[in-house]
């Protein structure tokens, strides 16, 4: 995938702020997403010492869900744990992944907020930015607003509101289980999210695109033949 290169990441948390207000203005909130034939998944993780972190994006195709393309990269965090500017942190590990991809999604689904961020400018929209492809935030927590209670029934969903303002949903995929915080990330309106999110949704809490790419950052997604007849996989964790 290419990149674009709309800043360094060589900057200060008062910097980083100031970006995140000024690119925030930047997010396209109408749906470019028709019928996406190749929809990803990326997500991050970090390592027990050394600042160290694994960031993967997985590409499955559409509707069969199977997985096209996997790529990881291993790299250290060089932006300290600051909460509200985790993009500055994982996105630039999560980017150089993206850049390895042979293939180009229609769609990318983040483990991360979207506008549903203090200054409406997650993990979600910065990468979309980025990689100017439409993406959703899924979230497994809330990072800002609050809602109502919800049903218990899976596409049961409450909007989250922040300062009068509408930021995304807390989405039930599952019966049984915690909703996830679904929001706009890039090119893409809150019900085309919601609607997209729900069509990923195969029988667990996250969407199988973040669910295999949670897997794969953690060195556990073993691949079978499934991409493109080869034999690939993770076997080993990376935290061992």
């Amino acid at each position: 995938m290419k990149l674009e290169r709309l800043h360094s990441w060589q900057v200060s948390p008062a910097e980083a702020l100031g970006i995140q207000q000024r690119l925030a203005a930047q997010v396209s909130k109408n749906s470019e997403v028709i019928i996406p034939h190749l929809i990803a998944g990326v997500d991050i993780a970090v390592g027990k010492g050394q600042g160290m972190a694994k960031a993967a994006v997985v590409v499955l195709n559409y509707p069969g869900l199977r997985v096209v393309e996997t790529k990881v990269v291993q790299g250290r965090l060089d932006f300290p744990y600051i909460p509200g500017l985790l993009s500055f942190r994982e996105a630039p590990l999560t980017l150089a992944a993206c850049e390895k991809l042979t293939v180009t999604p229609d769609l990318i689904l983040v483990d991360g907020q979207g506008v549903a961020h203090p200054r409406r400018f997650g993990l979600a929209s910065h990468l979309g930015l980025f990689l100017n492809t439409p993406t959703i935030g899924c979230a497994k927590s809330r990072l800002c607003g609050s809602h109502e209670g919800l049903g218990v029934e899976p596409g049961s969903y409450a909007e989250v509101v922040d300062r009068g303002e509408i930021i995304g949903v807390a989405l039930r995929t599952k019966l049984g289980v915690k909703p996830i915080y679904v929001s706009i990330g890039y090119k893409i309106d809150l019900q085309a999210a919601v609607y997209w999110v729900m069509k990923c949704c195969h029988g667990y809490r996250l969407p199988e695109p973040t669910r295999l790419a949670h897997l794969a950052a953690g060195g556990n997604l073993k691949l079978e033949r499934d991409m493109m007849g080869t034999e690939a996989g993770y076997q080993k964790s990376f935290f061992e």
